[in-house]
């Protein structure tokens, strides 16, 4: 086994994943399940009916104290003080620069306790960063190895819920201390939907109840491969592909995710400029106009014979049956319906600017 394998974090659920016939690779130092019955099978399970994925590869890091609202709002983004308890909120950790360090959701769990969700590859540095931060008044907790996390989204996912737990679900973006886990109406896929964070040792028999109570409701285990079609579609990005410390969130446009009317927070000298000069360049939907090959993450993008960009992801939409990307472009290029071409395997193809995101429930 090569050295690089043996150093890989398994999943709580692994041996589960293995029983249930998933395909397993690396992914942010981790080995996850990629896909069980194949992509597109599970992609559709999620957009029609409801699919379950494992997330215990996200961090949980906890903040408490008289002082822990104050503290986020000056180290994040969004106004965590805004929240009620049992609400969750999306927001940006970001660093002097206004570069991003991670996206994450902040969850108020009670007046003085908070749970952050960040991602797998950033819950080290997202620890070490707040650490620094730190102040009297609040206490800082990494509980991910505490924690196995599961993701059951789509249009029956509510439903079951309550034929699993007999509860309802929070309303959407709530989160909710259960006796056996912490409850969060929210998803990485566009559709309805809740993460479940259990123990490590009941993660695996909260799957499977998930799994036998769903199969009523034609529910397909679901690998990190859908999960990703499905959040593109949506225009979610991607920490490490769409966000990054050389992007600001005004450039990956989450502008709405940044709160100006709290004061003073990390990055917001660099943003309040950026803000009056506007960003050089924005993050943009791509979508191919013609047959093509796949679009993926690194593909370069053209504009007559000028390279104007790379695509930070891309694939081929179950939903819609044609390949869509997103990439930083210059600013004054990135109008909707704007022709680009995408160089694919040292061929171009056209593509266009469109509005995000590239997928609706209604269409």
């Amino acid at each position: 086994m090569p050295m690089d394998a043996e150093l890989l974090r398994r999943s709580p659920l692994d041996s589960l994943h293995r029983e249930l016939g998933a395909r397993c690779l690396p992914f942010a130092g981790w080995e996850m399940p990629i896909q069980y019955a194949g992509i597109m099978e599970e992609h559709r399970a999620v957009r029609e009916a409801v699919g379950i994925f494992d997330i215990s590869h996200m961090g949980e890091l906890v903040a408490s104290g008289p002082e822990v609202l104050p503290w986020l709002d000056r180290v994040l983004s969004n106004r965590a003080s805004a929240l009620a308890v049992g609400e969750g909120q999306y927001s940006l950790l970001l660093n002097e620069e206004g570069g991003i360090i991670d996206d994450l959701i902040v969850y108020r769990l009670s007046e003085e306790e908070v749970l952050l969700v960040v991602n797998a590859s950033m819950e080290a540095e997202d620890f070490r960063w707040l650490s620094l931060q730190a102040t009297t008044g609040v206490r800082l907790e990494n509980r991910s190895a505490l924690y196995a996390g599961m993701a059951v989204q789509g249009p029956r996912a509510s439903a079951l819920y309550e034929k699993t737990t007999g509860c309802q679900l929070p309303s959407r973006l709530g989160a909710r201390a259960e006796e056996s886990g912490v409850v969060c109406r929210t998803g990485y896929t566009g559709e309805d939907g809740f993460e479940w964070f259990c123990p490590v040792g009941e993660g695996a028999a909260w799957f499977e109840r998930f799994l036998d109570k769903g199969k009523s409701l034609g529910i397909q285990p679901c690998g990190l491969g859908a999960r990703d079609s499905l959040r593109l579609e949506v225009c979610y990005p991607l920490n490490g592909s769409d966000l990054s410390l050389e992007r600001t969130p005004l450039e990956a446009g989450l502008g709405w995710a940044v709160s100006w009317e709290k004061g003073h927070f990390i990055g917001r000298e660099r943003l309040a400029e950026q803000k009056a000069l506007g960003p050089p360049e924005r993050l943009v939907a791509l979508r191919m106009t013609g047959k093509s090959p796949p679009p993926r993450s690194g593909y370069e993008v053209f504009s007559g014979e000028v390279r104007v960009g790379t695509l930070t992801s891309g694939t081929l939409s179950p939903s819609l049956g044609v390949g869509i990307a997103m990439a930083y472009l210059p600013t004054l290029e990135a109008k909707v319906g704007r022709p680009f071409e995408i160089e694919i395997r040292g061929r171009r193809f056209p593509a266009e600017v469109v509005k995000k995101p590239f997928y609706h429930r209604e269409s």
